[in-house]
């Protein structure tokens, strides 16, 4: 019962905190991932960000919210390690690296690399891992020393058939709306100086 809880928490942030910053940034011309960080004790929100590679290429949905999660005031922020990481997409190799260096022993995502590419047509997280790093999709190690990683679909799918089926009609919500949302990046991504839009 606890997973489905999580679950349903997860996505609701993605569908109400993070997906109205991410409208508004892709309006502006960024990309459509987009981050979250909340309490493990409560689930509570923490903060929610989008992508603002327009200001700077390096601010990448999870590394913008961790930016600005260090803006907050030192009395506001939690222990990492007291808190859940939740991406819109799989992280990158840089996003992976800052949730890490972040102190962050978790993260869950919900659209994988191979969406991003497929679903999405922005196939650089993968194409970076191949060329720099030489590994194939998911071959990077998902449970490490610092961190594991959780992918909600996975878990949706590992749900009793009620359950995952009520996720499943949510997530195809959410896909929806990231759809358009890509739609909206692609039609207009020409006119921003992202170095890889």
């Amino acid at each position: 019962m606890t997973e489905i809880s999580l679950i349903d928490r997860l996505l609701d942030v993605i569908e109400q905190d993070i997906a109205p910053k991410t409208e508004d940034g892709v309006a502006q011309g960024n990309k459509l991932f987009g981050a979250a960080i909340l309490r493990k004790d409560d689930r509570s929100l923490v903060l929610a960000e989008t992508n603002n590679e327009i200001e700077n290429p390096l601010w990448h949905g999870e590394v913008h919210c961790l930016k600005r999660f260090y803006e907050m005031p030192v009395a506001e922020r939690i222990d990492t390690r007291e808190a859940i990481f939740l991406a819109t997409h799989e992280p990158c190799s840089l996003c992976l690296s800052a949730i890490t260096w972040a102190g962050f022993d978790n993260f869950y995502y919900l659209f994988s690399h191979e969406d991003s590419r497929d679903s999405f047509a922005i196939p650089h997280d993968l194409r970076i891992l191949k060329e720099v790093f030489t590994l194939d999709p998911g071959g990077y190690n998902a449970q490490n020393a610092y961190w594991k990683s959780f992918s909600i679909r996975r878990m949706v799918r590992a749900l009793p058939e009620l359950e995952r089926t009520r996720m499943e009609a949510r997530i195809d919500r959410i896909s929806a709306l990231y759809d358009q949302l890509s739609s909206a990046y692609q039609a207009n991504k020409a006119d921003n100086e992202i170095p890889l839009n």
